[in-house]
């Protein structure tokens, strides 16, 4: 039989509930995936489910492991003590189920191609005006 895995996707969170809900955006996108039908998003601080509970609702939605996915950019303190300090938790919590913290984004060759796309648009945009 087969292993049934929870994604939790943590953020940061914001008191701005737009930026709360791009990772609901990807967490949504992940989801359409049919090796992963249990993904969470969860949040460090200012947002709801916290990590615990991300955690928790992935165990409670059949998840046989649970895999932490940290949606920042640079390994700072929450990466490197935060998250695995929640996840040493969570694995106390449930027994028998593995809880595993994988590396943030930090660098990724895929980051290159999304900062060229991003600065790429800002010269396309600034050609057409030119040409007007």
């Amino acid at each position: 039989m087969e292993m049934k895995t929870g994604v939790v996707l943590v953020a940061h969170g914001s008191r701005e509930p737009s930026a709360n809900e791009e990772l609901v955006r990807i967490a949504e996108l992940l989801n359409q995936d049919p090796d992963y039908q249990i993904v969470q998003p969860a949040y460090l601080e200012l947002a709801e489910p916290d990590i615990p509970t991300g955690i928790d609702l992935c165990v409670k939605k059949g998840a046989d492991r649970v895999i932490v996915v940290p949606y920042f950019l640079l390994a700072g303190s929450h990466v490197r003590e935060d998250l695995p300090r929640l996840v040493a938790d969570a694995s106390a919590r449930h027994p028998g189920i593995p809880i595993r913290l994988v590396e943030s984004l930090g660098y990724h060759p895929v980051l290159t191609d999304i900062v060229l796309d991003r600065v790429n648009a800002v010269l396309t945009s600034d050609e057409k005006q030119e040409e007007e």
